[in-house]
């Protein structure tokens, strides 16, 4: 069964969306569902990005099974690493998503961080604390939403061009792979055919460097937004050569 690998609910701050709605959703999508609520610790602003595991588990452990995983989605920081370790251990999620939400601890959805940066200095720190933070994290499976910054840094051209930042992706990439991780393919962005263009590249650039597989997520959070662009995904895992996968119990499993 195909797994849409990335999904948040109730349990997310920046979510409302209810189990049974996502489940149905993904039913009429024809896919399964991992549920990864998001663990930011230290988070800027109002919004508080925490969850107890011990509630998340005791609600719904019930649900889970072949259709339904359990995983949680931490924004990765180095002044927060020990704690979301200690965090991972209280329960036995079914995947671990590691991602880039923050620079210098400004959150990347507004445009606070950008000011008075060009989008080159910005685009190399995000990749230079990514593959940083993604070497130092030993608790993660997944590294989510490579082009998470294209999606808010209020620049001209909202692209991740290959070629121009080759160097900072490449050391991402090569972090993933030897650390033993898995690179996601999120697919929020695929509706515009101008963004699967843009990613091609990096996921081709994978497969060269030795990536051999990729988990699909849309990053949803309501549940019209399950599976979406999940044909766009697919078409671009199999340029690239990658196989699609998800987890259970922190193993990773082909996608059928």
């Amino acid at each position: 069964m195909l797994f849409d690998s990335h999904s948040h609910t109730k349990f997310s701050a920046d979510s409302e969306m209810q189990a049974k709605d996502a489940l149905q959703a993904a039913a009429r999508a024809g896919v399964g569902l991992v549920f990864t609520e998001h663990l930011d610790l230290d988070f800027p602003g109002e919004d508080v990005f925490e969850f107890s595991p011990q509630k998340y588990w005791q609600e719904y452990l019930p649900l889970r099974g072949d259709q339904l995983r359990l995983g949680v989605e931490i924004g990765l920081e180095q002044g927060t690493l020990a704690r979301s370790r200690a965090f991972v251990a209280e329960v036995p999620f079914d995947l671990v998503i590691g991602s880039i939400h923050l620079l210098e601890h400004h959150d990347l959805y507004y445009p606070d961080y950008y000011r008075g940066r060009s989008k080159e200095q910005v685009f190399h720190a995000y990749f230079q604390t990514m593959a940083e933070q993604i070497r130092a994290c030993d608790f993660c499976d997944v590294l989510g939403h490579i082009d998470y910054i294209v999606r808010y840094a209020p620049y001209e051209e909202h692209t991740l061009d290959y070629t121009q930042f080759h160097e900072g992706i490449d050391a991402v990439l090569r972090a993933v792979i030897e650390t033993g991780k898995v690179m996601e393919l999120n697919t929020r962005r695929l509706g515009d055919k101008a963004a699967c263009e843009d990613l091609l590249p990096v996921y081709q650039r994978y497969h060269a460097l030795g990536g051999r597989y990729v988990t699909l997520g849309s990053d949803a959070h309501t549940p019209e937004a399950i599976g979406v662009n999940f044909a766009a995904g697919q078409q671009l895992a199999a340029a690239a050569g990658l196989q699609l996968v998800t987890f259970k119990a922190r193993k990773m499993e082909l996608c059928q």
